[in-house]
């Protein structure tokens, strides 16, 4: 039976107001047949699903949010074409690009006409770019005209919230201008200020006429949204807030209309709507501010690019770039795509996506990430990851994927969630029914019964992990820190042990000279330029590191005479006149060579985990050269870091324990692997994780030699990927090479679970408490206040209306937390 393929499709959705409707949500899109998965992120307003593009299609998944009574954003675009000579009207006439578009992941419909030359596209903002749509159009074989300005997509879901945002604001104020003066009308005439006219009739229709556009044009959503609730079989935050003020303003309308005696309550119904209505807004602004981080990086691209096309350079969109172009890039310009510099020279400001402050030097042969700043040179190179496909673009999804994946820690909310507000609606009738038959009065029992339809909030619930979630991950991705997904960011702050790979994670993993010893009559310089001028012939990573050491001191080399290699041993040959060797002291004591009482410091060397290089001159031995594998900077100081956040840090290697325990002692290692054999990482991982006792094990590497023992991890952290951040098998991606970065996620990683956990904290809390206060629960100790002992259904409002402010408030917090 073969596997099902599986797509990803991550979709904006415009009306969810609390965490029931993300449960709706949820229920409903993995009803479509072929959706094995749906997960909904109330804080960026987004469902992610995971479905079988053989079975299901993105819009039959759009149909049925739809029809839960939620919108999807969608957009159209109209490019104008050239090319295939085919006749008009022809059976394959724009079947070829029709079918190139609609293949596109997030296109829902394509339309092509060849007679007026149009493609016309409905897509997804954010599922689809413009330049996926015109490559599909030319490997059709079409090309797209383009016009005079920039063309971009139009920002659909960005017009679609502004649009509700405006609207919302228009019913507030239509709220605020009919409940304030009946709020004050009605103190007043509490408070005996009204005179004669207190209890006249008309009072009370003058309070009707005040309280009913804010009943059904201010709260006309918490009606819609109730109604398409209670029809998908579930209740939400708007049927809570259209049940209790409607109550209120139905009991009002019988007093004032319908002859009942009793005092009339529009005020508390108008109240209820409007204050609601402002804590929604304040929500909705905070939510904003959660994604700042990711569309701060959507804002780094490049807008034009110079390219340089059949010798002549031209200034074209980005969006325009094609792979093997020749971009130009001045000094104070930022790099438009991903390449490698074929001339110039320059440093490159990479700090927006890396998080490292310093410039980093760009040559001939280094790769440049698009969107990085380029400082004082002038560079040219060939694009080679454009659209899509560049580290930004990589970057920006990969973080959009990790919001919209749900952390376990979320699990407990959501249960509670799925039965919240049918619960709330029992324990309001149950309040009403022993209220009333305690003796309180049809009016009191009504009061309280309204206090606890209005106090209680699913929102904050649903809130709570969410928005730390995205705060947290975007301020990772501005310190070049990616989370795969939320599962690995909470997994993060749990771990016991962080396994470090040595090679290119500790150390550079490139041979360098760290000292030359030398014998009485020789400077530190004249050993190193005879053994470098030897050692130009050779092609041994020993050797090449000599070279180097010499080059970067300026030193001239001679040319050698007469060179040959010694296999094991190391390279004779013939410097101005000297016989020179270089190499292990077997080749000195092979060749007849005195050591010349260097064997100390050959020693000292070894027993640091150096390699040691002996250099002779006609016969005599005149430096011992100490080689090793230099430590990255910062390797020490990231490693005391993760001391202080209570880890163990083990040190993985396939070096001898001599040569390891040295490199240990340096960094300050907790403990060391040594001898490891590249095929028997994962298995040291695994006895980690299956060891006594058990331990939650991080593993560090490069993400692609540790591949395997990345995914046995608990959680796997790839370092120093540079452009290529989608690594499979890492839970979490270092886009820097420096190791400062590990202490850095899980610091992080351990803030937002804090954050996470005072946000449940304050959610679950708020409700345990505040419902029964709502119910009346104090009013059976008659020695309190009674502000304490009677909530009154408006503070009730007022109460909810900003529990889940606070949350996003709290969770806005992450923004400034500083990680080491």
């Amino acid at each position: 039976m073969s596997q099902m393929q599986s797509s990803q499709l991550t979709l904006p959705v415009i009306g969810m107001t609390c965490a029931n409707c993300a449960v709706t949500i949820e229920r409903n899109t993995k009803k479509v047949d072929g959706v094995s998965e749906a997960a909904v992120n109330l804080a960026s307003e987004k469902v992610t699903v995971i479905y079988d593009p053989a079975v299901a299609s993105p819009q039959a998944v759009i149909e049925r949010i739809e029809r839960a009574g939620y919108q999807v954003p969608t957009a159209n675009l109209e490019l104008s074409i050239t090319g295939r000579d085919e006749p008009q009207g022809g059976a394959g006439a724009g079947h070829a690009a029709t079918a190139a578009l609609s293949e596109l992941p997030g296109v829902l419909e394509a339309a092509v006409n060849l007679a007026t030359e149009k493609a016309t596209v409905r897509y997804i903002p954010g599922a689809v770019s413009r330049p996926d749509l015109v490559t599909a159009l030319q490997r059709a074989g079409y090309a797209v005209v383009e016009a005079d300005s920039e063309a971009e997509l139009v920002d659909a879901e960005k017009e679609a919230r502004e649009r509700e945002v405006r609207d919302q604001t228009r019913k507030l104020w239509v709220g605020v201008a009919f409940t304030l003066p009946l709020f004050l009308l009605s103190m007043a005439r509490d408070f005996g200020l009204l005179g004669a006219w207190a209890h006249a009739s008309w009072v009370n229709v003058l309070f009707w006429a005040l309280a009913t556009p804010v009943q059904f044009y201010t709260g006309r959503d918490y009606y819609v949204g109730g109604f398409k609730s209670l029809r998908n079989r579930s209740a939400n935050m708007d049927v809570l807030v259209a049940l209790g003020s409607s109550v209120a303003y139905l009991y009002s309308v019988a007093v004032a209309l319908g002859g009942l005696e009793g005092h009339v309550y529009f005020e508390t119904s108008a109240a209820i709507i409007t204050l609601i209505k402002v804590g929604k807004l304040l929500e909705a602004l905070a939510k904003g501010k959660t994604s700042e981080a990711i569309k701060a990086l959507m804002g780094l691209q490049a807008r034009t690019a110079r390219v340089e096309r059949d010798g002549v350079e031209m200034d074209i969109p980005t969006d325009q770039v094609l792979v093997g172009d020749r971009v130009i890039v001045r000094p104070g310009e930022k790099i438009p795509v991903d390449g490698t510099v074929i001339s110039g020279r320059s440093a490159v400001d990479e700090s927006m996506l890396t998080g490292e402050s310093l410039p980093v030097d760009k040559k001939v042969g280094d790769t440049v990430i698009g969107a990085t700043l380029n400082k004082n040179g002038t560079l040219k190179f060939e694009a080679t990851k454009v659209g899509r496909d560049t580290a930004l673009a990589q970057i920006i999804r990969l973080v959009e994927e990790a919001q919209g994946s749900k952390a376990p820690i979320q699990a407990l909310a959501d249960r509670v969630s799925a039965v919240f507000v049918p619960a709330i609606i029992g324990i309001a009738a149950l309040v009403f029914f022993v209220w009333l038959a305690g003796g309180a009065g049809f009016t009191a029992a009504l009061v309280r019964l309204v206090a606890v339809l209005v106090i209680a909030c699913p929102c904050a619930l649903g809130l709570a992990t969410p928005t730390a979630i995205v705060v947290g991950t975007g301020k990772g991705a501005r310190n070049g820190i990616l989370f795969r997904s939320s599962a690995a960011l909470q997994r993060a702050h749990e771990l016991d042990a962080v396994v470090l790979d040595k090679t290119g994670t500790i150390t550079q993993g490139e041979p360098a000279v760290t000292d030359v010893v030398i014998a009485e009559g020789w400077t530190a310089k004249e050993a190193l330029r005879l053994a470098a001028s030897a050692e130009r012939g050779s092609e041994h990573p020993l050797g090449e590191a000599i070279v180097q050491r010499a080059q970067e001191e300026g030193l001239e080399l001679a040319e050698p005479a007469r060179f040959r290699a010694i296999a094991g041993h190391g390279v004779a040959a013939e410097v101005e006149g000297r016989a020179v060797l270089v190499g292990n002291r077997r080749l000195m004591e092979s060749e007849g060579a005195l050591l010349n009482g260097l064997q100390d410091a050959a020693e000292r060397l070894e027993s640091e985990g150096k390699t040691t290089m002996w250099l002779a001159a006609d016969g005599r031995a005149i430096a011992v050269i100490g080689v090793a594998d230099t430590l990255k900077e910062g390797s020490g100081e990231a490693i005391d870091q993760l001391k202080a956040l209570g880890l163990q840090v083990i040190m993985m290697t396939g070096d001898n324990p001599t040569t390891a325990q040295a490199i240990a002692q340096q960094v300050g290692v907790d403990r060391v692997l040594a001898q490891v054999l590249p095929g028997e990482k994962s298995a040291k991982v695994a006895r980690l994780q299956e060891g006594a006792p058990p331990l939650r094990v991080g593993m560090v590497g490069d993400g692609i030699n540790d591949a395997p023992a990345l995914a046995q991890a608990d959680v796997g952290i790839a370092i120093g990927t540079g452009a290529d951040v989608a690594m499979e098998t890492a839970g979490i991606t270092l886009i820097s090479g420096d190791l400062r970065g590990v202490p850095r996620a899980i610091a992080l990683s351990q803030a937002t679970m804090r954050v996470i956990k005072q946000n449940l904290f304050w959610a679950f809390g708020y409700n345990v408490l505040l419902v029964p206060l709502a119910a009346g629960v104090l009013a059976l100790f008659p020695g309190l206040p009674i502000y304490l002992r009677e909530l009154h259904p408006v503070a009730a409002a007022l109460a909810m209306a900003f529990s889940s402010v606070s949350v996003v408030s709290n969770s806005l917090r992450l923004r400034r937390v500083k990680v080491p």
